[in-house]
C-alpha cells in the first residue's frame, strides 16, 4: 500500500478554515488523536518585528488543536503544545512573541517548554545512524499521539526543514548542540528513530525562503499532511523542485526504513495538484552556499580550510559556518545597514595552512574546535590549536551547560580578555548562532542585538521564568 500525502489549498490564516482542513486530513488518513496528545510546532525563533516568518503561525497551531479536539473527542486525555526554541533563547519568550499563550488558553491546552522539562534516555531500536540512545523531554517520551506542525522553510544547512528536521526542537540545548556539526543529518535521523510521528500538518500557507531563522516570506498557500515523515518530506521537496536525494537526512532516514523517498511509492491526494504548485514555486529561493562564497565581497570575508571527519572534509554544513550566516542575518534584521558600519573581519574555520594576508585593519575570528592555523599577526607568532573530539568521545550523559546567561558571559568575557589584539579564538563545537552574534558584533564594532531594548528585558524575564519552571519541575518529579 502506498503512503498517502494530502496537499490542500489554504490562502489565509483562518483558524476555523485550517481546523476544517486538518480535521478532514486526519479522518482521511485514519489518524485519531488519543490519550496524551502533544503538538510540536516549529518555533526556533520568534519576534513580531524582526523574525515574523520563522515559526509556525499561531492561527495554524490553533486550527490544528481545534482539529485534534474534533477528531479525537473524548479519547483525548491531555492536549498540549511543546517545543524548545533555538540559540539558547528561552522558549517562553518565543511562545509569547509567536502569540501562543492565547491560543493555548482558548483551546484549554497545556504548554510544555522543553528547556524546563526533565529529559529521559531513549534507546534507538537496532542502533541509530550515529548513537544508540538519545535524551528526550518527558512529554515527548510519554505522548500517545505526536502531532508534528512544521513550518515549510528552506534551510541554509540542510536545504529544507520539513517534518524530519523539525525534530531538532525536541531536545534542550545541552543535547541539541551535541553532534550539531557535520553529523547534523545523522542526528536528525536518530531523533526520528527515537520517536514516531502520528500525524503531520505543515504550515505552508506562507513559507520561508533562504534562511531558517530569518527567512523571506513566500506565499505558497498550502497545507501538507500525512502520517509518514519521509513521504511528506519527499512531496515537500517535489513542491519546490528539489531532488529528495539532495536532502541527506531524508535519504538516510529512508535507508533506515523510516519511509519512502520515491514519488512512485506515494499517493498524493487533495485539491492542489503538484504540477500547479511547481509552476507557482519556480522562483522559490534557497541559500545553500559556503560562507567563503556567500561573504566574498564586503567587510566580512571567510577562509575555509579542511575538516576532521572523513565524510565531510571540505565543509561542515551543520556547524559553525552556517551559524555565521544566520548570525549575520540577525544583525541585518536589527539594522539593515549594518554591513556599511562594520569594520573588516576575517572568519577562519577548519584546518588552514599558509598566510592569511590580512589587511592592516582586519580582525580575525578563529571559529570552532576544529580550527587550526599557525603564522604571524602583527609580527607576533600565533598558533591556534584544534580541540575537536569525534562523537564517540562526547558523553551524552554528561553534557556541558548551554545556559543563556552563562554562554553570554563566557563569550563576552572572551571578547574582553582579547582586547588589545586583533584576533580571537572561540573553540566550541558547535559554536552557536548566539555566540557568533557576540563575536562578530564585537570584532566588527557594531551594535550587539542581544542588548537591543526590544529584546533585553523580555528575554531576561523569560529566562527567569524558565529557571523557576525548571526548578519546579525538578521538585515535582
Amino acid at each position: 500500500m502506498k503512503h498517502r500525502v494530502i496537499i490542500r489549498r489554504c490562502e489565509r490564516y483562518d483558524p476555523e478554515l485550517i481546523a476544517g482542513i486538518i480535521a478532514e486530513g486526519m479522518q482521511e488518513l485514519g489518524a485519531k488523536p488519543r490519550g496524551r496528545v502533544l503538538a510540536k510546532p516549529n518555533v526556533v525563533l520568534a519576534h513580531r518585528e524582526v523574525f515574523p516568518y520563522a515559526y509556525t503561525r499561531p492561527e495554524f497551531l490553533e486550527g490544528a488543536l481545534m482539529a485534534a479536539r474534533r477528531v479525537g473527542g473524548a479519547e483525548i486525555g491531555e492536549l498540549a503544545v511543546g517545543e524548545r526554541s533555538g540559540i539558547t533563547v528561552p522558549t517562553r519568550f518565543c511562545f509569547d512573541q509567536a502569540g501562543y499563550p492565547g491560543v493555548i488558553k482558548r483551546q484549554k491546552a497545556k504548554a510544555y517548554y522543553f528547556d524546563e522539562c526533565p529529559h529521559e534516555p531513549v534507546p534507538l531500536p537496532g542502533g541509530g545512524a550515529l548513537r544508540n540512545q538519545l535524551y528526550l523531554p518527558r512529554p515527548v517520551v510519554r505522548a500517545d499521539f505526536l502531532l508534528n506542525l512544521p513550518k515549510f522553510k528552506a534551510h541554509p544547512w540542510t536545504r529544507m526543514t520539513l517534518s524530519l528536521k523539525n525534530f531538532i526542537g525536541i531536545q534542550d540545548d545541552s543535547h541539541r548542540l551535541l553532534d550539531h556539526n557535520t553529523f547534523l543529518e545523522h542526528k536528525i535521523v536518530d531523533l526520528n528513530l527515537a520517536r514516531r510521528q502520528d500525524f503531520i500538518a505543515i504550515d505552508g500557507i506562507v513559507a520561508g525562503q533562504k534562511m531558517m531563522l530569518t527567512p523571506d516570506p513566500y506565499d505558497l498557500g498550502a497545507i501538507v499532511m500525512g502520517t509518514n515523515p519521509c513521504a511528506v518530506d519527499t512531496v515537500g521537496c517535489a513542491m519546490v523542485r528539489v531532488d529528495p536525494n539532495d536532502l541527506v537526512h531524508l535519504k538516510m532516514a529512508a535507508a533506515h526504513g523510516l519511509g519512502p523517498m520515491d514519488l512512485g511509492e506515494i499517493e498524493i491526494l487533495g485539491d492542489f495538484p503538484l504540477e500547479e504548485i511547481q509552476r507557482r514555486t519556480e522562483d522559490f529561493q534557497f541559500c545553500l552556499e559556503r560562507v567563503d562564497d556567500y561573504f566574498a565581497d564586503g567587510p566580512l570575508t571567510c577562509t575555509v580550510g579542511s575538516f576532521p571527519e572523513a565524510h565531510s572534509r571540505d565543509y561542515c554544513w551543520g556547524g559553525c559556518p552556517g551559524a555565521l550566516q544566520e548570525a549575520v542575518h540577525i544583525l541585518r534584521g536589527f539594522d539593515p545597514q549594518v554591513e556599511s558600519k562594520m569594520g573588516k573581519v576575517r572568519y577562519v574555520v577548519g584546518r588552514v595552512e599558509g598566510p592569511l594576508n590580512l589587511a592592516p585593519d582586519e580582525k580575525v575570528l578563529f571559529a570552532g574546535a576544529c580550527t587550526s592555523w599557525e603564522g604571524e599577526i602583527d609580527g607576533r607568532q600565533v598558533k591556534i590549536e584544534p580541540s575537536y573530539r569525534p562523537p564517540p568521545e562526547h558523553d551524552p550523559h554528561r553534557r556541558p551547560s548551554n545556559d543563556m546567561l552563562l554562554k553570554t558571559g563566557q563569550a563576552l568575557g572572551r571578547c574582553v580578555a582579547n582586547r588589545g589584539r586583533r584576533w580571537l579564538h572561540a573553540p566550541a563545537c558547535t559554536m552557536s548562532v548566539a555566540d557568533h552574534v557576540h563575536y562578530v558584533s564585537t570584532l566588527a564594532g557594531v551594535a550587539n542585538p542581544n542588548f537591543d531594548l526590544r529584546l533585553l528585558l523580555p528575554i531576561n524575564l523569560a529566562y527567569l521564568r524558565m529557571k523557576a519552571g525548571r526548578l519546579a519541575a525538578r521538585f515535582s518529579g
